[in-house]
This record gives structure tokens, sequence and C-alpha cells, in this order.
């Protein structure tokens, strides 16, 4: 009798409207995706990471964005968000391993981006695009976390 295992690999992607409701089916995305492929391992920190990144392209564009979650063949799992901003923030725009200070007390904002740099094992992004003026693609940014996060 022959057994077929689950693909170690897998992909979903997910086209996301310029709404408040965003984050949260984000969140119930990624949380049925992990349960469904027996990674429960990760889902505290893919989930609370993943509701970042929405909830950041939500408040700082006027259009639409998308969410892709992959299993990696090592057991990492990558989440990356794409918007029509350009404009990548910190701690993506630096180098490898380069981490941001904390944000200001009092401050209205940033600290979600440092939840990113605080429980992702990697992360990064990048303009999409030439970058002139009206022909800009957005952005794309990623995180990943390993197995047993």
């Amino acid at each position: 009798m022959v057994t077929v295992a689950p693909p170690r690999t897998w992909m979903y992607a997910l086209r996301l409207p310029h709404d408040p409701r965003a984050a949260g089916v984000a969140r119930m995305t990624v949380r049925a995706a992990l349960n469904g492929h027996g990674r429960r391992d990760a889902l505290e920190v893919v989930e609370l990471l993943t509701s970042e990144l929405v909830t950041n392209a939500y408040r700082h564009t006027a259009g639409p964005a998308s969410l892709r979650l992959s299993a990696l063949d090592d057991g990492r799992l990558r989440v990356g968000v794409w918007d029509a901003d350009p404009h990548v923030p910190a701690p993506f725009d630096r180098p490898p391993g380069e981490r941001c200070a904390l944000p200001e007390v009092g401050g209205e904002g940033g600290r979600g981006l440092f939840l990113v740099q605080a429980y992702a094992d990697s992360w990064g992004g990048w303009p999409l695009g030439d970058g002139l003026p009206g022909r800009g693609a957005g952005k794309l940014l990623w995180f990943e976390v390993r197995a047993g996060a």
C-alpha cells in the first residue's frame, strides 16, 4: 500500500482590499493555514507579525495589499506583505541583522515593526518598480520564523 505524505512546502496568497478589517482577515487566514498544516508551533508569532504588517499596509497606503504565507523546505515559515507605497520603513530598510532602537516612550507609532525585529528570525524589504514618480509598484516586506518558533 502506498501512502502519500503531505508536501513539506506550500504557499497561500491572499489579496486584501483597503479595509480596516483586512488585518483580522489576514489573521484568520494565517491561523487556518497553520492549523491545517500542523504548524501550531509558530501560530502566535506568525499571526501577530502578519497582523502588524497588514495593519501598516492599511494605515500607510490608500490601496489594496497582498499577503503570501509560505512553508519552506527546511521548516521555516515566510510571510510577505505587498502594498502600493514604495517607502520601506525601518527595520526593513537596514542590512540584515542591523537592529533599530526602541521607539520613543509616549510615541504614537513604531512598535509594530519593532515586534517584527524582536520576534522574527529574519526580515527584509525592498521597493518594487523603477522608483520614478507615478511608476512605482509599491514595496514588499517579509519576515521568516523557524520551526518551533
